[in-house]
């Protein structure tokens, strides 16, 4: 039986993992997916950044070792992962040098090696499927321009997105400065834009066909996941 957890940043990933990638990977052969919101997300106030990663470190093999059968993942956005300090998440100091298609892999497998060190000798490190979203999750909205302004409730601003859009060659590859972000794009066009309610609906509307064709990162986690389940057979 394959199961998987998705340990994810917020409620609009949580959503996003019950709604659309979940009944998904059912198909694929899955006998149980679940996101688990990492720390307290839904009682903190505003948007902090991401919890430490000694502490989501600490929930992903506590979970691997209650369920030794468990396949286990990330959703988490790039841009708010903190570089330095108690916080800080491995490799991200030194990902912002690398190419824009190599910096993911640069923290997700020094979260993998963490992970495997962690468990210690006869862990198989393909339970642990570190993921981390490029930049954000606001991103992979712009897959479907049409669909993402429909989803929130503005149509007139597909225009308005496509120009974002076209500027790079995937929405993975939206720059994360903190005026160029993709969430500091969008509220720049959509001031009351809420991430929980409007994030939510903006994916609902998208679907999880145009992300997979638009975004090379999340559709190599996603080929990933889909594996899972005949390896265990």
């Amino acid at each position: 039986m394959a199961r998987v957890l998705i340990h994810v940043e917020g409620q609009t990933e949580e959503t996003f993992v019950n709604e659309i990638l979940g009944p998904h990977l059912y198909k694929q052969g899955y006998t149980q997916v679940g996101a688990r919101l990492v720390g307290n997300a839904r009682q903190r106030e505003g948007r902090g950044g991401s919890r430490a990663w000694s502490a989501v470190r600490n929930d992903i093999i506590r979970h691997l070792k209650e369920d030794p059968g468990c396949l286990a993942t990330t959703m988490m956005d790039y841009y708010a992962l903190p570089r330095t300090g108690p916080r800080a998440w491995p490799g991200r100091a030194a990902a912002p040098t690398l190419p824009v298609n190599c910096k993911a892999a640069m923290v997700e497998n020094a979260l993998a090696e963490e992970v495997a060190q962690q468990m210690g000798g006869g862990f198989d490190p393909a339970r642990f499927v570190p993921f981390v979203v490029m930049h954000e999750f606001e991103g992979l909205l712009f897959s479907d321009c049409i669909a993402f302004s429909r989803g929130i409730g503005r149509p007139e601003l597909a225009d308005d997105f496509q120009m974002v859009r076209n500027q790079f060659a995937s929405p993975e590859e939206i720059n994360d400065s903190p005026v160029t972000a993709p969430s500091k794009r969008v509220m720049a066009l959509v001031p009351n834009y809420e991430k929980p309610l409007l994030g939510a609906f903006a994916v609902l509307e998208i679907g999880l066909d145009a992300i997979r064709r638009e975004c090379p990162h999340f559709r190599e986690w996603l080929s990933r996941l889909e594996a899972w389940p005949s390896l265990q057979r």
